[in-house]
């Protein structure tokens, strides 16, 4: 039916966007849910920003009426920081998120994010905080470890659920891996195997063929994206279209790549001009270029792109960009 092998016939999971600084701003995420996308998550964002009231911070965690559930996920190294934004959230949020997975310096040098993992007792002691301020569920998005020194993964996983925590995601690199070599993804199944609370795997899913295939080998309840769906937010529908789990047709009407790129990009400003303030959306030159990567001439324009200081100016090129390749490619 769908061209795939037999083996890579796999049950339906839910697919989640990946929480991505400068990627998953509000206008993305509903562009997102709208081409497949069952769960999405707000840009890590710092408790030491929202507890202090600062206005960068707290646009980063807008939502709108068509997002649910609405799942805000923060990041910290100071416990009361992060009970104190918890209880600013949760009367906005239907899920609260925890990151202990971001390897970015900035965030580990503060003892945030994935440096959190050499100690497993702050971790414990963050996440039961954190759940009992919380009149909402607590879920926690982390990796296999730091890399170095014992790998604390598991113990970390099995002692959070005892605490409460509702779902866990892995990311199955180390904070000392980053984003380099390939995602273990034997380690998420031993996590799997060892709770009872559903567990999201995270790591080199970008097609229907990776995504059957780490279904198959973690046994997770579920997938999260993250690179492979910067500039291609259709990467939900089609992996769904390729498994077999849907039959209808996209928005965009027909499974045409660059069609649906083009699509995807109108959307997006549309999307922008209805949640944003007068329309700016600060991610908008970033998701420009991620919208024209791998596209044939798309280098030179990116570095047209880099002179455009005007936001609409911006979007009616990038949009100008793909309508021409469309048409190149339905005339070919």
């Amino acid at each position: 039916m769908n061209g795939l092998p037999p083996l890579l016939m796999v049950e339906p999971v839910p697919l989640f966007l990946a929480p991505m600084a400068g990627v998953t701003d509000l206008a993305y995420r509903l562009l997102a849910c709208e081409t497949g996308a069952d769960l999405t998550f707000t840009e890590f964002t710092a408790a030491s920003g929202l507890s202090r009231h600062a206005k960068h911070s707290w646009l980063k965690v807008e939502s709108d009426p068509r997002e649910s559930p609405f799942i805000p996920q923060i990041f910290g190294g100071d416990i009361d920081e992060m009970v104190q934004t918890v209880k600013l959230l949760q009367d906005r949020a239907d899920i609260i998120d925890l990151n202990f997975g971001c390897p970015a310096p900035k965030v580990c040098r503060n003892d945030a994010g994935a440096a959190l993992l050499r100690n497993p007792n702050k971790v414990v002691e963050m996440v039961r905080a954190c759940i009992e301020a919380a009149d909402i569920p607590i879920t926690v998005k982390m990796r296999l470890g730091t890399g170095s020194g014992p790998n604390t993964a598991l113990e970390i996983c099995q002692r959070i659920e005892a605490e409460g925590v509702e779902r866990i995601c892995v990311h199955g690199r180390t904070l000392r891996q980053r984003y380099s070599g390939e995602s273990d993804w034997s380690q998420i199944r031993d996590i799997v195997e060892a709770v009872d609370i559903p567990v999201i795997a995270n790591g080199d899913v970008v097609d229907a063929k990776s995504a059957a295939a780490c279904i198959e080998a973690t046994g997770a309840a579920g997938l999260m994206i993250g690179r492979g769906a910067i500039g291609r937010p259709t990467i939900f529908h089609e992996i769904k279209r390729d498994l077999g789990w849907l039959n209808q047709k996209p928005h965009w009407g027909e499974d045409n790549p660059a069609v649906a790129r083009s699509w995807c990009w109108e959307r997006y400003l549309q999307l922008s001009s209805e949640v944003y303030e007068e329309g700016y959306c600060k991610n908008l030159k970033r998701h420009a270029v991620s919208f024209t990567k791998g596209l044939p001439g798309a280098s030179n324009m990116r570095v047209e792109l880099h002179s455009v200081q005007n936001q609409q100016q911006l979007g009616m090129r990038i949009s100008r960009y793909l309508k021409e390749l469309t048409s190149t490619e339905v005339a070919a």
